[in-house]
């Protein structure tokens, strides 16, 4: 799809008032378009096998009845194949981004995130198939280091995953080892091979 086309976006929450509230902002956004929702993953499924027009991005909660974001995330991958997946919650922690990254997510928000950053990460996932950010780049290295996993790092591969536990951005990172935006890229998906998640380059960070 080209980038100024319409991205058709399926939503599934299980607070109504939240759904509600984020299918208008969603709405009110150009470009972004809510074709279908749905309080739980079993629901979304199944109006996802009969739409005749199918979404290019599901957003899902993870805590959600009958059907969690988990099982819904992998359901729509083995349906759907490269159907875009984004992961919104309140949940922060390094075992929920894991999993659903595992389950087939290409991206997770915090539910706090800005509309701004919404608005990106719907846009990353849908153009470029998944959406970096510096919570889940900087939970998941605490997961390696914890794992002791960087063990068979080299030197710089050490200084950008010491960096990625700090509060700095990729770009600042990038530009206190005196590396390119490209040579971070790599650093950072050598590390996410590690935790067997599937990220892609030269993604916009």
């Amino acid at each position: 799809m080209e980038n100024n086309s319409t991205i058709r976006i399926a939503l599934a929450d299980d607070h109504a008032i939240v759904r509600k509230g984020l299918a208008e902002l969603i709405g009110s956004m150009p470009g972004l378009e809510i074709i279908l929702d749905a309080d739980n993953g079993k629901e979304l499924m199944s109006k996802l096998a009969v739409a005749p027009l199918k979404p290019d991005v599901c957003i899902l909660d993870i805590n959600m009845p009958e059907m969690d974001g988990y099982d819904t995330a992998a359901a729509i991958r083995e349906a759907y194949g490269s159907m875009g997946i984004l992961a919104l919650s309140m949940y922060d922690t390094e075992f929920n981004i894991i999993k659903m990254l595992r389950s087939g997510a290409q991206g997770y928000l915090l539910k706090n995130a800005q509309p701004p950053e919404l608005r990106r990460a719907i846009t990353d996932v849908h153009l470029h198939g998944f959406y970096h950010s510096e919570l889940v780049s900087g939970r998941l290295m605490k997961v390696i280091q914890d794992r002791k996993a960087g063990s068979d790092l080299n030197g710089n591969e050490e200084q950008f995953l010491h960096l990625c536990c700090t509060e700095m951005t990729y770009k600042e990172i990038a530009d206190k080892m005196n590396k390119s935006p490209r040579t971070i890229d790599g650093y950072r998906d050598d590390l996410f091979s590690k935790l067997g998640i599937t990220s892609r380059t030269g993604l916009v960070m």
